[in-house]
């Protein structure tokens, strides 16, 4: 007999100026696996919060029933006494610590007042082994990478003797490997009796793994599915509240001159001189094309990016950048700018943005220049020019002096995109730019880059989505263990094609 171990009833939450949640409803059946959805800035994220005492009772209105009794959390530690634990997607550990001290952070194993370490450890090698996870418990954190993470985070969770598992995000920075093993993790949970909720953007995993979906739109609950009636086409009409015919805009490429060109770039580790990360890589990209770069996690993609662009990364760089045919200084960051260059970064929390000022200072920190007058700033100048792209990128926000770290992902890309195009690039470089955001979004910067485009920018892709490469560019390079193994023309391209150029080094040469 089903059972339900959770009920959210007319869940309210307001911020000042803003309804984030509006009545919301959820509903979550014991051992289940229930997917939250909607686009950034819904309010999945705030629902969540609310659930796990992160915003305490008396901050919102409505009820919490959990396992038949209303609940009143004051705290994350009061949610998590009931088994309720949530993994956000900023992954809340300490990198120089150990897996087993992050793990009974704050709820160490103890004799006498005195931390029994061998205990400690113990239990964390009888967790990992509960994840999947092969490592040494005395590992340091900044050792292992960020799949292997997001694993301790549910070794975390497991310690606290968890019921009710929430991933906000879970599989937002893994690769592709990654995140079907954590999948298959849920799924084992499911069969042990733990009941999780997910919140994801990849509608293919939620399509995989989820017993129901809710969808949230505007902070409010549209509808509920059973597994019978999920799929991508009727979740993504619920989000944006419309059917997109198309995932990616219509656009007529028009291709001319080579504009930017890289010859023969290698690349070393910046700590392990004798490690060689780019090799020989050659590339060009074409006055109004767009140009993806494909590989798995691992392979260089950011590494020469970031190399290219001021050599934000690595030690002893060779070869040459060209632009228009000229060789170019791009040695720093500010010479880059000057030649037209512009990264957006795919972590834009960390390197993107200041996420504790306003969108308008954000918006033109790159070009400074363009708003001041003799040195100094003209704040009507700068206003003015924050409110253009604001309107430009369709930054949903009550105003460009809304602080950038209290927008959803998505408005914060647009913010990043904003900050780069007021700096007038001639060569754009988009490093993963819709990781975590959804669908609706992720459209609203495909068209972003097919405008400028057509305005003869030269623009390079990097992601990790084949088919995102395949939707939006006009040509494909394909990049493993630091080469180019493969080039093609993306009306050419398939997935098969490209995972064969990965595999085996085989790319058929775009004409």
């Amino acid at each position: 007999m089903v059972s339900t171990i959770l009920e959210m009833r007319g869940i309210t939450k307001t911020f000042p100026g803003v309804k984030a949640l509006s009545n919301v409803n959820l509903s979550v059946e014991e051992g289940e696996i229930h997917a939250v959805v909607g686009e950034n800035g819904a309010g999945k994220s705030t629902l969540m919060k609310v659930l796990s005492g992160v915003y305490p009772d008396g901050t919102y209105d409505g009820k919490i029933i959990y396992r038949g009794q209303e609940c009143h959390f004051k705290g994350i530690h009061d949610s998590e006494r009931q088994g309720i634990v949530i993994i956000h997607q900023e992954l809340a550990l300490v990198p120089m610590l150990s897996i087993a001290e992050n793990i009974f952070l704050g709820n160490e194993h103890a004799r006498y007042g005195v931390i029994d370490w061998h205990a400690n450890e113990a239990r964390t090698t009888a967790l990992l082994k509960k994840v999947g996870l092969n490592e040494d418990p005395k590992t340091l954190i900044t050792n292992i990478g960020v799949g292997k993470q997001q694993l301790v985070e549910i070794a975390k969770a497991l310690s606290k003797e968890v019921r009710l598992l929430i991933l906000d995000e879970p599989t937002a920075s893994l690769s592709e490997k990654d995140s079907q093993a954590l999948l298959d993790l849920l799924l084992e949970f499911k069969n042990q009796g733990i009941t999780s909720i997910l919140i994801s953007h990849k509608l293919n995993e939620v399509n995989r793994v989820a017993d129901h979906v809710t969808i949230i739109r505007d902070g409010q609950t549209i509808e509920t599915l059973a597994k019978g009636d999920i799929s991508e086409d009727r979740i993504i009409t619920s989000m944006v509240g419309r059917a997109l015919e198309d995932r990616y805009p219509p656009r007529e490429p028009d291709i001319g001159e080579i504009v930017f060109e890289v010859k023969n770039w290698s690349v070393y580790h910046p700590i392990h001189a004798e490690r060689q990360v780019i090799k020989g890589i050659d590339i060009n990209v074409r006055r109004g094309e767009v140009v993806g770069i494909a590989g798995l996690m691992g392979a260089g993609r950011t590494e020469f990016a970031m190399s290219l662009f001021g050599r934000s990364y690595g030690r002893r760089i060779t070869g040459d950048v060209l632009f228009r045919g000229k060789p170019i200084d791009t040695s720093t960051v500010g010479k880059a700018v000057q030649h037209g260059i512009a990264y957006v970064t795919e972590d834009r929390k960390t390197y993107g943005l200041n996420l504790i000022d306003h969108i308008k200072h954000n918006i033109t920190l790159a070009n400074l220049g363009g708003v001041s007058r003799h040195g100094v700033i003209d704040d009507l100048r700068e206003l003015a020019a924050a409110n253009d792209y604001r309107g430009k990128t369709n930054i949903r926000a009550s105003s460009v002096y809304q602080m950038t770290g209290n927008l959803s992902g998505g408005n914060q890309q647009k913010v990043v995109l904003s900050k780069w195009l007021f700096a007038s690039p001639e060569v754009l470089i988009l490093d993963e730019p819709t990781r975590g955001i959804d669908v609706g979004a992720k459209y609203e910067i495909y068209t972003i880059i097919a405008r400028l485009a057509a305005e003869g920018k030269a623009i390079i892709v990097i992601s990790s989505e084949m088919p995102e490469l395949l939707g939006i560019s006009d040509r494909i390079y394909v990049m493993n263990e630091g080469r180019i193994v493969g080039e093609m023309a993306a009306s050419d391209a398939s997935q098969e094609k490209i995972m064969r150029a990965i595999v085996r080094g085989e790319g058929k040469a775009a004409s």
